[in-house]
């Protein structure tokens, strides 16, 4: 999870450099805190969550006495209910400025068509927009330890009431991610993640498996 955030925080500041990105879209928030430490003056967060995970986050943060920044906007959305573009336009995110999505530990419990209608919303932002999100890989794929591994947490999350229900391999998400006029830009895996940002640490602290990759696309410049 550390891993995930900093790297989509660290694609979202290269969009400012490079995209004059002004908007950060938050799928799935949860508890997730770059609101409150939104270096960028500019840069207004929209937070997309179930509608009693953001009330549950609301309370939290009235219990620990941190302020709601100006520059956050809650966006309640039931997706068995809810367009999520409608669901945007009516909180004021604006469609036509460049915007830097992060979906995090959201994607692998969802439906393919669930997944479509989101990428389809987040394909049609303005060049300069960007998306990460992490996935997993199809169990054939992997060595047979992991499927083990996979099996096991698989089994876990399915007791929770979350399973796992989407899969892709780095071709096919690609393959996939071209309906929705988005490229992508990086696709990586455990080890280029633990070279990237885990390298040369004295607490053996290390990413295992291949089973989960982070994906960075970008929308197709050939639409624009």
């Amino acid at each position: 999870m550390v891993c995930r955030a900093r790297f989509a925080e660290d694609v979202l500041a290269a969009g400012v450099r490079n995209h004059g990105v002004r908007q950060a879209l938050i799928l799935g928030a949860g508890l997730d805190t770059f609101a409150l430490r939104n270096p960028y003056p500019d840069m207004h967060v929209f937070e997309v969550d179930h509608p009693a995970t953001q009330s549950w986050k609301r309370e939290l943060l009235a219990t620990s006495k941190l302020p709601i920044p100006d520059a956050l906007t809650f966006v309640p959305v039931d997706f068995e209910r809810h367009s999520l573009r409608q669901q945007l336009l009516q909180a004021g995110f604006d469609f036509t400025v460049p915007t830097a999505t992060a979906w995090l530990g959201v994607v692998p419990y969802l439906m393919q068509e669930a997944f479509a209608a989101t990428a389809l919303v987040l394909g049609r932002l303005p060049a300069g927009s960007s998306l990460v999100f992490d996935y997993s890989q199809p169990r054939e794929v992997l060595s047979s330890v992991e499927q083990l591994m996979l099996d096991s947490l698989s089994a876990r999350v399915a007791l929770a009431g979350e399973p796992f229900q989407l899969f892709f391999t780095p071709q096919s998400l690609a393959e996939e991610l071209t309906r929705y006029d988005l490229t992508v830009v990086e696709d990586l895996a455990s080890d280029a993640l633990n070279a990237r940002y885990l390298a040369n640490r004295t607490d053996g602290l290390h990413l295992r498996g291949k089973a989960g990759r982070l994906c960075h696309a970008e929308v197709a410049l050939a639409r624009q």
